[in-house]
């Protein structure tokens, strides 16, 4: 219970400090839809070119580009911000936070919960639902299971993905853009079928760092569609799979380097 009330007090500082100026945090919220609206309309932008894309419609493409957008807004909007570690560490604003009898993940989260980003959650999920509804999907009991729980999965895939670029920081302190390489970079490559990308490129970042996994074979398990690439249909349903194996790498890097921190000596 008094870790609970600490997050509390963590929370409620950070939403004291935004409601002091309302309109800003008002103007924050709207124009962080942007991000959202964005990733549509460049997929909207590119089919006006051609009808299909790799052998997807425009419609299948708004389905992929919709999971992706749902579990990254939602990584984005609870583990995001920590991609600002580089800044603690560099400061030394990361020794008071391993002074405190609390778990330093869950400080970080909590210090700085992006709550501005609200809004583009919720469009992300309305555009999931509108892309649901716009395909002809066969709806089984396992695909209602599975289009509830991709975006989860994906969102704890992205996370960990946040957590290991962040982590690096301890290492390496000006590791920013690298790991920005991972985190947004896949995000623009999950919202896209996976055969537009060829060679070694495709094969290292869809199946050998697992995002393929995050919208691409998921979609194709809800469309019933046989993969273009050859892998069998039950790997769209395995992307809890995926992001727990992620998930489990990036708190061993994060502990690594929690361990490996030496403070700023200031």
């Amino acid at each position: 219970m008094a870790e609970l009330r600490a997050y509390a007090a963590l929370l409620g500082g950070q939403w004291r400090s935004m409601m002091a100026y309302r309109a800003s945090f008002v103007v924050e919220m709207i124009t962080n839809i942007g991000g959202t609206a964005l990733d549509v309309i460049a997929v909207l932008v590119i089919f006006r070119a051609t009808p299909t894309i790799a052998g997807f419609t425009l419609t299948e493409a708004i389905l992929m580009v919709s999971l992706s957008s749902c579990a990254f807004n939602l990584a984005d909007f609870v583990v995001g911000n920590i991609d600002r570690l580089t800044t603690y560490v560099r400061t030394g604003m990361m020794d008071t936070v391993l002074l405190r009898p609390l778990s330093a993940l869950s400080q970080l989260v909590f210090m700085d919960l992006p709550l501005r980003k609200a809004l583009r959650v919720a469009l992300a999920v309305v555009v999931l639902v509108v892309a649901l509804r716009l395909n002809d999907i066969d709806w089984t009991p396992a695909r209602v299971a599975l289009a509830f729980v991709v975006p989860v999965a994906g969102a704890v895939f992205f996370g960990a993905i946040f957590v290991l670029s962040a982590s690096l920081a301890f290492w390496w302190v000006d590791s920013g853009q690298l790991g920005n390489a991972f985190t947004y970079g896949g995000r623009d490559f999950t919202s896209y079928p996976v055969p537009v990308y060829a060679g070694w490129f495709r094969a290292v970042f869809a199946y050998g760092l697992g995002f393929g996994f995050v919208a691409y074979q998921p979609a194709l398990a809800l469309l019933g569609r046989t993969d273009p690439l050859g892998l069998p249909g039950w790997t769209g349903y395995v992307s809890s799979l995926v992001a727990l194996l992620a998930a489990g790498i990036a708190a061993l890097v994060w502990r690594s380097g929690i361990r490996h921190y030496r403070s700023t000596g200031s």
